[in-house]
């Protein structure tokens, strides 16, 4: 009778280790297809719904993730789940690069880029503002900009040469402002040795330019 209860006690030892490992299995197997189901229903959102929300998004996509690779442990024959998850993390990754290409900001324009070279990074946009230039940075803004052609010169082109010009007058009458509100002397006369730099590099490689494009219209 007692060998009876004792084989009795293991068998339902067994049989409650058993339904422990088999709930255990099926909660893991419920934590990869739902890392499965959420990759494919994000998939599904509009992308401007997806633009004000991707950083939640990316963060939630990590925590089931991680969950589901952890969740593998815990699946006895896990061949199936591992490709499953390895498929959908391909087909995130696929759609994140498709994501973040359509989020970039669009490029500049030719012309902004040659602002942002000539300036620095958004200093310069259509609104012309030049605002931020005043007695103490000027003599640096004159610096960069003269520089700037100096190692681009044989690069632009007729239109490049254009606007050039115009944002060196645009520079230029801000100085007339400048001179105003505390200019230093030497600060001016450093402004005039590049002014005089500046304009012969000007004429020469714009009428260069000229005729460069001149030749390859007759072509």
């Amino acid at each position: 009778m007692k060998n009876i209860k004792i084989a009795t006690g293991i068998a339902l030892l067994v049989l409650g280790l058993t339904s422990c490992k088999d709930e255990k299995q099926e909660r893991a197997q419920k934590t990869v297809d739902n890392y499965v189901i959420y990759v494919d229903s994000v998939k599904n959102v509009a992308a401007a719904d997806l633009k004000d929300n991707w950083k939640s998004v990316e963060a939630e996509y990590d925590k089931r993730s991680q969950e589901a690779q952890a969740a593998l442990a815990d699946i006895k024959d896990n061949a199936a789940a591992t490709e499953k998850i390895n498929a959908s993390k391909i087909k995130y990754e696929e759609f994140k690069n498709e994501m973040t290409a359509q989020f970039a900001p669009p490029a500049p324009s030719p012309k902004q880029q040659l602002r942002d070279a000539l300036f620095g990074a958004g200093k310069i946009g259509d609104d012309m503002n030049f605002d931020w230039v005043n007695a103490k940075n000027i003599h640096s803004v004159y610096q960069q900009f003269v520089h700037t052609v100096e190692n681009n010169k044989d690069k632009y082109s007729r239109e490049d040469w254009d606007e050039v010009k115009l944002m060196y007058e645009a520079l230029d009458s801000r100085k007339n402002t400048v001179e105003k509100e505390g200019l230093t002397a030497e600060d001016n006369r450093k402004i005039a040795g590049l002014k005089i730099k500046f304009a012969p590099m000007y004429t020469v490689n714009r009428m260069g330019a000229k005729s460069e494009e001149n030749k390859d219209a007759k072509k």
